[in-house]
């Protein structure tokens, strides 16, 4: 549409253009209800075809053995720092954590706060998070192990998941959730805020094994217990509908216009090889992540000072490239290139740069 820019904004972030046209559609009446999506009851029919259509769609693209369940949360992926301690560090019991940015530190602060057994295998932190640590030994008695698989930040992803040697993975998945295909069956639980790269704020989702849900004491609050929601099908309270419905849109619209996670993967690395491909040919433009480590979702980098990347973004916002100014920790710029965007948005990028960089190199 000629009236929309192209979205780099790291969360919440570009939504396919196709969806947002399918929730316009049918917003005001949904599927003939008389009611619009965020009118129904989540205890109808029409809704539960909704949750239950974006269950089986992400089992089937995740290739989920039937032993996963798939919770639709609130408290953004934030909450789950806590959770997942509350509920999968029994007393007595250790986890062991990798340190890869600003999130992973904030999941490592929320155990400590519960006084939980956390032990710190590896850290980036001394090169300012710049790369993903590759020397760590995981506790084989340890209950879990947990990591940031995207690093939305300092720009930097983990290329192979760490082997736990047997010790259930945890992931904080937010900003590459569905980016690529995996093998899930290392996973004790993933979970991902939606806003990045599933949908819009709101709902977190949560993939657990069914063999972690009674690790939980009966300490744990009702509604902070993953068995909760698990035994209720994330209908224990009311869900944020909305959310879940756009979830559900964006599932479909990976199986079924883009064509599974490979075909997404190739996309996205199409994607990231363009862009990287042109930071690696000038001097002007430094990513900041080391090349084993970079992200296929969020590419930072720097320009030769700061003025010159205020006065980038601020351009680059005038001829239709939004949300690229670095996060306010770090500095520089961002380019979020998650699923919703296309190829596109990245060769426009990479034009409006070689121009930028022409006239102030």
């Amino acid at each position: 549409m000629a009236d929309r820019i192209f979205n780099f904004n790291p969360g919440p972030a570009a939504l396919p253009l196709q969806v947002l046209k399918e929730v316009q559609q049918e917003f005001i009446n949904f599927k003939g209800s008389g009611m619009s999506i965020s009118e129904i009851s989540h205890r109808s029919a029409l809704f539960e075809d909704v949750l239950n259509d974006a269950i089986v769609r992400f089992k089937r693209l995740l290739k989920l053995s039937d032993n996963f369940k798939i919770l639709f949360l609130q408290g953004g992926a934030s909450s789950q720092f806590f959770m997942v301690p509350m509920n999968l560090l029994p007393e007595g019991s250790s986890a062991d954590y990798i340190n890869t940015g600003s999130w992973a530190k904030k999941a490592i602060k929320e155990a400590e706060i519960l006084k939980k057994t956390c032990n710190v295998i590896a850290s980036s932190e001394d090169k300012n998070y710049s790369y993903i640590p590759k020397k760590f030994s995981v506790n084989p008695s340890a209950a879990y192990l947990h990591f940031t698989s995207n690093n939305t930040i300092e720009g930097t992803q983990w290329a192979q998941f760490p082997d736990g040697g047997g010790v259930p993975l945890v992931s904080d998945m937010s900003s590459d959730m569905l980016c690529r295909s995996f093998d899930a069956s290392p996973f004790g639980l993933i979970y991902a805020g939606a806003q990045k790269n599933l949908g819009p704020a709101g709902v977190t989702v949560v993939i657990i094994r069914e063999d972690m849900l009674e690790r939980a004491s009966k300490d744990v609050p009702t509604m902070l217990r993953y068995s909760t929601h698990a035994d209720k099908n994330s209908l224990y309270n009311t869900p944020p509908c909305l959310a879940i419905y756009i979830v559900q849109l964006v599932l479909k619209w990976i199986e079924e216009s883009i064509g599974g996670l490979d075909a997404m993967e190739r996309r996205n690395r199409e994607k990231a090889d363009l862009l990287y491909g042109y930071l690696d040919s000038t001097d002007f433009y430094r990513p900041t992540a080391e090349k084993d480590s970079r992200s296929l979702m969020n590419v930072t980098f720097r320009l030769p000072d700061e003025d010159l990347e205020k006065k980038f973004v601020a351009e680059a916002g005038k001829v239709g490239l939004g949300g690229l100014k670095g996060h306010r920790s770090v500095g520089g710029c961002r380019a979020s290139i998650y699923n919703a965007l296309g190829l596109d948005g990245v060769q426009s990028l990479v034009d409006f740069m070689k121009t930028f960089a022409q006239k102030n190199g």
